[in-house]
């Protein structure tokens, strides 16, 4: 049935960020990846995913290629397109809190070398671990958009996720996306979700979904009927499974149903025949199985999680405890406040998880784990098993305050610390301590 009055929803192909990253775990080199921009940017596309998440580590630590040099030559090659990246908030681009003037001068720099969108999300959905990148993405005039978390728990209803989006416009974000990190959200929650948000929020909202359990083509087509203005897809030869739903048939489906979409499905598809041909070159990379599993639906643990933990199993010849460890991972999620399984939680609940069969439940309770229970991350969805608190706290208060605020300003120091280096350098160490010393020597 198409709508009364056609109106246009945005397509942010995602394929050069969060694809790669589904698909062959963000090794793509940065000269194919403008083969794929190149042909993207003519395509009518609004907005495309370049730049966050695992991208930054990935190219310190892996490809040595320089993370800042990758914003820039991806928004010159698309300058007609919004350039977006995902950003951890407080965490920026790693797995702990900066403090906020390191948080404010890596936004600062970011949107000098070519970003235009900040997606913003916090593993623990607090919505106080936005604050910092909100207020320095309004000072460099970029877009801030917040994004909700959406997860399976017995604390998370619609009620809760509109709550959130409340808070995040509050804190003047530009617009709100639903980020749907393992693919869960099915088609009846989706035109729920975001018709209650629609009612609740005056800003655009964005649904950003993966395929892992088949359902992403369904959630999105039902989201756009209830009013979402702007979608993530990527190209056809990285959809599907633990990727997104494909770009070109998002678009074929919402000009069927008389939606504007600004898109030439005929560029989309050659963009699509050069991603299949640079997919290709990182064979080598490609997880096992990256099609639909359905067996998230029950578990909801995202299937990247799943690989990776048999992964370390196999090395310490205890693939045999696999299912006792997939039980106990929501007995510890509940321990732990029914947290959201994403980067760097879900890392977190697996390892205790994996520590609680093996060695016995908290008989060691892993320094993350202790973080989490003080309160250094932020607050949890609900309330920690608070015989657990109680054994890391001892005679400590947990943290109620912002946790950020806890943490001395650093900017001036690493300047002391590291003369004659632009600003883009510092971040590198700062970000990546460890990692950066080697990665510069390569680049000598």
């Amino acid at each position: 049935m198409k709508p009364e009055n056609p109106r246009r929803v945005k397509i942010f192909d995602i394929t050069l960020r969060d694809g790669s990253q589904s698909k062959v775990a963000t090794r793509i080199k940065l000269e194919d990846l403008l083969k794929v921009a190149s042909l993207l940017a003519d395509s009518g596309i609004y907005g495309a995913e370049t730049w966050g998440g695992a991208t930054f580590d990935v190219c310190v630590r892996y490809l040595r290629e320089d993370p800042w040099e990758r914003a820039r030559r991806l928004k010159a090659a698309m300058p007609n397109v919004q350039n977006m990246m995902l950003i951890r908030g407080q965490n920026l681009v790693a797995y702990s809190n900066f403090p906020d003037d390191v948080v404010n001068k890596f936004v600062h720099v970011a949107a000098r070398n070519g970003i235009d969108v900040f997606r913003i999300f916090d593993a623990l959905d607090d919505m106080r671990n936005h604050e910092a990148v909100i207020r320095a993405v309004k000072e460099v005039g970029k877009t801030a958009e917040g994004a909700v978390c959406y997860t399976i728990s017995p604390v998370h209803t619609i009620e809760k996720f509109v709550s959130k989006a409340r808070q995040l416009e509050d804190k003047g974000v530009d617009q709100i996306a639903i980020k749907d990190m393992a693919g869960l959200i099915d088609p009846a929650t989706a035109f729920e979700l975001v018709s209650s948000l629609k009612k609740a929020v005056s800003v655009p909202i964005h649904l950003h979904t993966h395929d892992n359990c088949g359902l992403g083509m369904m959630s999105v087509l039902k989201a756009v009927e209830a009013g979402c203005d702007m979608v993530d897809s990527v190209l056809s030869p990285f959809s599907g499974g633990t990727g997104h739903p494909c770009t070109e048939s998002i678009v074929f489906s919402l000009h069927k149903f008389g939606y504007e979409t600004g898109c030439d499905l005929a560029k989309l598809t050659k963009a699509a025949e050069e991603a299949k041909n640079v997919r290709a070159l990182y064979s080598e990379f490609e997880a096992p199985y990256s099609g639909v599993d359905c067996k998230m639906l029950v578990t909801q643990i995202p299937g990247g999680v799943m690989s990776n933990l048999s992964s370390q199993l196999r090395q310490q010849n205890a693939l045999d405890r696999m299912s006792e460890i997939v039980d106990e991972i929501p007995r510890v999620r509940e321990d732990l406040g029914w947290i959201p399984l994403v980067t760097p939680t879900s890392q977190i609940v697996v390892s205790q998880a994996t520590f609680n069969v093996l060695l016995g439940r908290y008989k060691i309770i892993a320094n993350h784990t202790a973080n989490l229970l003080k309160g250094l991350y932020g607050e949890t969805p609900a309330p920690v098993n608070s015989e657990l608190q109680s054994r890391v706290l001892k005679t400590e208060k947990p943290v109620t305050v912002r946790p950020a605020e806890l943490l001395p300003p650093m900017w001036h120091e690493l300047e002391e610390k590291f003369p004659g280096l632009t600003e883009e350098e510092i971040l590198i160490h700062a970000i990546f301590p460890h990692e950066a010393p080697g990665y510069f020597e390569s680049k000598k």
